[in-house]
């Protein structure tokens, strides 16, 4: 059985690694339904995969495709009848201006999941023109009329999430987690002051794209790219920075019997204090990732981690260097 990990200061307990949902009904960035592409089955059995092993954390939003993944999700799981504890994000358009708007979009989640309280709600991200307080004061009712469990938030900067944490507090509610981006190739987090304020409030850090959509699987090169968005985002020349590190992830998984580069990388993330939700398109990726958890990477082996991928998140965001560089 997969141990158990604390949600923050909530009570509720999740698996240390969960299932982000995002490629769950989602055309654009992952080409859900295209031909050729995973269908609904291969996400059921990725499901399926996950529930069997003890996984019982799973993330969605109502932006995923557009509701298909809510929707997936809460059939899943009644179909399955699993005890998973869900999450889901509230993402606040510019014509969202009210804790009206907020209740609305709540209950419309609640809808799709077939669920009548959210384990885990959360703002999608700190945009304008409402004020985090708002927000905040719109999820302490919410939890206070029975609808959330626990209040969560992402993409928060350490500022945001200390005005998020305070806000809350006033109410008497306790703020559990901030999801950010955080990966070997993308440590902001412990850079920013995010990593060190979740840890000093006792707020989960959760972690998507700890596989940075694929990259870090080793699946691809840059002879051999990602196509569509992910091809912009990760191109030949910045693959090519990135080999180093790759070849270190699978000399450190050689001396771990046999630990594949995805399992690596997620098992990183685990030991810097994250929990990592990578996503799961079918059964053999769920089960990859799933044996990340059950043992740890030594200090030694996470130092020579950090230091391979040093500087690559700040080169893959300066873009291209010059060839005399």
């Amino acid at each position: 059985m997969v141990e158990r990990v604390n949600l923050g200061n909530t009570g509720i307990e999740i698996s240390p690694l969960g299932i982000g949902t995002w490629a769950w009904g989602d055309r654009v960035m992952w080409g859900s339904g295209k031909s050729g592409h995973y269908t609904q089955a291969d996400i059921r059995a990725a499901f399926d995969a996950a529930i069997s092993a003890g996984i019982n954390f799973f993330d969605t939003a109502e932006v995923y495709g557009l509701g298909k993944s809510e929707r997936m999700l809460g059939a899943f799981a009644r179909q399955s009848h699993a005890p998973i504890v869900v999450a889901s994000k509230f993402f606040p358009f510019p014509w969202r201006l009210t804790k009206r708007a907020f209740h609305r979009a709540l209950r419309h989640s609640l809808l799709r999941l077939g669920i009548e309280r959210m384990d885990l709600y959360q703002i999608h991200f700190p945009y304008p023109p409402v004020r985090i307080e708002t927000w905040m004061d719109a999820m302490a009712d919410a939890v206070e009329a029975g609808l959330i469990r626990a209040v969560g938030v992402s993409n928060y900067n350490a500022e945001q999430l200390g005005r998020a944490y305070n806000a809350l507090g006033e109410r008497g509610i306790k703020l559990a987690s901030n999801q950010v981006f955080y990966s070997l190739l993308h440590r902001t987090p412990e850079h920013d002051g995010v990593r060190q304020m979740c840890r000093d409030l006792g707020v989960t850090m959760i972690a998507y794209s700890p596989l940075e959509k694929g990259i870090l699987t080793g699946k691809y090169t840059p002879a051999s790219p990602p196509s569509g968005i992910r091809g912009r985002m990760y191109r030949p020349w910045y693959l090519a920075r990135v080999q180093p590190l790759l070849a270190t992830m699978r000399e450190i998984g050689a001396a771990h019997g046999g630990k594949t580069l995805p399992q690596i990388a997620l098992n990183w993330v685990i030991c810097k204090g994250a929990v990592p939700i990578p996503g799961a398109k079918n059964a053999r990726q769920a089960i990859s990732n799933l044996g990340s958890l059950g043992w740890r990477l030594t200090e030694a082996e996470i130092s020579r981690l950090d230091e391979a991928s040093e500087g690559l998140t700040e080169l893959r965001y300066r873009g291209k260097p010059k060839a005399s560089q």
